[in-house]
This record gives C-alpha cells, sequence and structure tokens, in this order.
C-alpha cells in the first residue's frame, strides 16, 4: 500500500534517481558470500546473514570496517588487506546469485514514458562504479539508465548531494522535478540534501531506518512505483 507522507505531483517528475542494492536488485546474498570469504581469509569468524546484510549501503570501505568491528579497524593495514580482498571476491562472483527485484524491468519500462510524461532515469549507489555498471549491463537494465554512477565516482558518496546535483546538471533537470527512490535512510537523506522529492522501498535492505528518515511517500514493491507515478 502506498503511504503517502507529503502530496506529490507525478507529473512534474521528470528524473528518477535510483538506488541500486536492495531497490532494483536483491545482491544481499552475493554480498553475504564475499564479506564472509574475506572473514574467512583473515582467519575470522563468519557473521550472520542479517548482520552482514545490515551493514551494506555506504560503499564497500565502511561494510568491511563494520564486518571487521570497532578494534581490528584501527589497525589500517588489516583493513587495507581485508578490503581489497572483498573487492576481488566480490568483482568475481558479484552476479552468482543478484537478481532483479520482481517487476523491475516491467516498471522501468513503463516510467520511462507513462501518461505522455518524458522521464530520464539513473542510478547513483554507494557500491562502486564499475560493479554497479557491470551488474546493471549484465542483468538487463542497462538502456533504461542514462547515467549510472557508484560510490568512488565522486569525492564523497550519498548522502552528500553532489552525485545527485551532477546527475540533475547534466540531464538538466531542476531539482524539484526529480525523485530519488531507495531503501535506507541514506537514499532519503541524498534526496533532501539535493532538494528532491523521495520515494523509500520497504521491500529492500534496511526498511526500518526509513521509519527513522521518513521520506515523501512509501511503497512495498516495484508495481506501487508504476502505480504512484502513472
Amino acid at each position: 500500500m502506498i503511504r503517502f507522507l507529503r502530496p506529490l505531483d507525478p507529473h512534474r517528475l521528470r528524473l528518477l534517481v535510483f538506488d541500486l542494492d536492495g531497490t532494483l536488485i536483491d545482491s544481499r546474498l552475493d554480498l553475504v558470500h564475499s564479506i564472509n570469504a574475506m572473514l574467512r581469509h583473515i582467519g575470522r569468524p563468519e557473521l550472520a546473514d542479517d548482520l552482514i546484510a545490515s551493514y551494506v549501503g555506504d560503499g564497500a570501505p565502511v561494510l568491511v570496517r563494520r564486518a571487521l568491528g570497532d578494534a581490528d579497524t584501527a589497525n589500517e593495514a588489516l583493513f587495507r588487506a581485508a578490503l581489497e580482498y572483498f573487492l576481488g571476491y566480490y568483482r568475481l562472483h558479484k552476479l552468482d546469485h543478484t537478481t532483479v527485484y520482481e517487476g523491475i524491468p516491467e516498471v522501468l519500462a513503463v516510467l520511462a514514458n507513462s501518461n505522455g510524461v518524458q522521464r530520464q532515469m539513473a542510478v547513483l549507489s554507494n557500491k562502486p562504479v564499475n560493479p554497479s555498471r557491470d551488474i546493471v549491463r549484465a542483468l538487463g537494465l542497462g538502456e533504461f539508465f542514462v547515467r549510472v554512477y557508484g560510490g568512488n565516482s565522486f569525492p564523497t558518496k550519498k548522502p552528500d548531494p553532489l552525485g545527485v546535483r551532477t546527475i540533475l546538471q547534466e540531464t538538466g533537470v531542476a531539482a524539484e522535478e526529480a525523485l530519488m527512490i531507495g531503501d535506507s535512510s541514506n537514499d532519503v537523506l541524498t534526496g533532501r540534501n539535493a532538494g528532491l522529492w523521495t520515494c523509500g522501498v520497504t521491500y529492500g535492505f534496511a526498511p526500518q531506518s526509513l521509519e527513522e528518515v521518513p521520506p515523501d511517500v512509501l511503497i512495498a514493491s516495484p508495481r506501487e512505483l508504476e502505480e504512484l507515478l502513472r
């Protein structure tokens, strides 16, 4: 069920900026496996799937630091080695189990042009840009997006607004004509910081964080996004 926290006129929206993990794709298992492979490599016990999933959203370095724990992140050499191993492992295994959420391709096709409104769409993830683009292409979503940016595309990551502001500039769309869509408070804050409308998806990795930082509208499925914007 769509929940409005602020009135939103979909006809004004000319740009949709999507988060990737937990919004367009279910990458949970590959991220969990990659973190646990890293932990095994350095002789540490594995972590529970749900705990690792709760660490996702702020980029690979933060994910690895959280998995190592506060005590070990003070050891910079260990952290660097762990991050390098994680990135290398994930690069090879990023598509082992990762899938597009059900309904996403069909919804994106509709959203590109519905009710006579021409819309551009982009991806802004905190995942490194190369695997982000590789996954988007491999899963057949590349045709929908005018831009795909990752956590190392800019000097700062979400929730800093630099990435969104760059997309606005490159697409020629005003902030009040754009919607940020994501599964976490990080995405909501990114949209707010850039002056965008915000939409939270409750089917992703961090729905509890959307209670702490409420978006303008909440949806429970990709189909509800289509319903919202049509």
